[in-house]
């Protein structure tokens, strides 16, 4: 590769730290510019087929109303079942409640480690997703309808500039930096379509092995307490794990020790924490060639340090790494194989 002067890294230096600055000051919607970008980065394929029959600007467009849709129709989907379900879920809060404001009840002696207050905290919260969904989206509604619209927004303007912007970008880049972008363009874009593709697959399964766990269970409603699972799993800040929590806590509010066991140890080790542990950081890493151990850091690291943003960031940064140092050693090993055959080609050259 060639070398690069120092008048190639300053305009390269002040573009990221511009770039840092305003993700700083533009936390609140990062993670939606970040989705909405990572999902047209898996759907360019697509968009590319879809513009030798259409121009561009049709594909997508059609792309981004696709994609409007299919999540529409899923939240409308998951409205539906969770208020008809809604007196099975305020029994459950009530239940939990009503335990925790029992004077004899410690927390602690089950091993919980948290006190009254937070585990209030948390049924606050939780009772606040599931339940009275309607007031929280009210509350914060300006808010989310801005997000939703940079991630949309975010999607189909990448869509159909993404191929100019990186046209652009590589051509005003220096040859060295040019090379690098484009072996790591290839393994970001298997990165992402492994994240996606991988949590679209475990929520899916989740449900299905989740069933017979809440069959055993003996609560009744198993298709429900299966779909809150798969629905919780989907979503990156929160895991199937919340659902048999919650659950969990519900059995030991009634005093169902059983089920307090069956869901620890059905639910939460093998239906919730094997797919986390091992399904999924092996798919991803079998595609990107990478240790399933790094890449569950990666993948959990990202969303406890930076929520949903780290759902995509976390495996991407760790896979960009890990790569970036690849290269880097199959280079300096390149150049010294040169150097030595060329070496021995002089020594050859001068020999008698």
């Amino acid at each position: 590769m060639s070398a690069l002067r120092s008048h190639d890294l300053f305009p390269i230096a002040v573009i990221g730290i511009i770039t840092l600055i305003a993700c700083i000051v533009l936390w609140q919607i990062v993670d939606m510019v970040l989705l909405g970008g990572s999902l047209a980065i898996v759907l360019m394929p697509l968009h590319h087929r879809l513009s030798l029959r259409v121009r561009p600007i049709f594909s997508a467009s059609l792309i981004t109303l696709c994609v409007f849709l299919a999540l529409a129709v899923s939240a409308c989907i998951t409205v539906l079942i969770l208020a008809a379900n809604a007196t099975t879920l305020t029994g459950m809060f009530a239940s939990i409640g009503t335990w925790l404001e029992d004077p004899a009840t410690n927390p602690l002696s089950y091993g919980i480690p948290f006190g009254k207050a937070k585990l209030f905290e948390i049924l606050s919260q939780a009772n606040d997703f599931f339940v009275n969904y309607e007031k929280t989206l009210t509350d914060k509604l300006s808010l989310y309808l801005f997000k939703t619209f940079v991630f949309f927004f975010s999607l189909s303007a990448l869509l159909y500039h993404g191929d100019l912007l990186k046209k652009r970008f590589m051509s005003r880049m220096p040859q060295a930096i040019c090379e690098w972008v484009t072996r790591l363009s290839a393994v970001t874009v298997d990165t992402l379509y492994a994240v996606y593709v991988v949590q679209v697959a475990i929520a899916v399964l989740t449900f299905f092995i989740a069933l017979p766990v809440f069959m055993l269970l003996g609560y009744g409603n198993v298709l429900f307490y299966s779909f809150l699972a798969a629905f919780c799993e989907l979503v990156p800040v929160l895991g199937s794990s919340s659902t048999f929590i919650l659950i969990g806590a519900y059995a030991l509010s009634l005093g169902d020790t059983r089920g307090v066991f069956i869901l620890f140890i059905f639910g939460y080790l093998i239906v919730s924490c094997v797919p986390e542990i091992y399904i999924r950081p092996v798919l991803v890493g079998r595609r990107v060639k990478i240790n399933a151990v790094i890449m569950f850091i990666g993948i959990i690291g990202g969303i406890l340090t930076m929520g949903l943003a780290g759902f995509v960031l976390g495996p991407v940064m760790i896979v960009l790494l890990i790569t970036s140092f690849r290269m880097y050693s199959s280079d300096r090993k390149e150049r010294r194989e040169a150097a030595g055959a060329a070496c021995g080609r002089g020594e050859r050259d001068g020999a008698p």
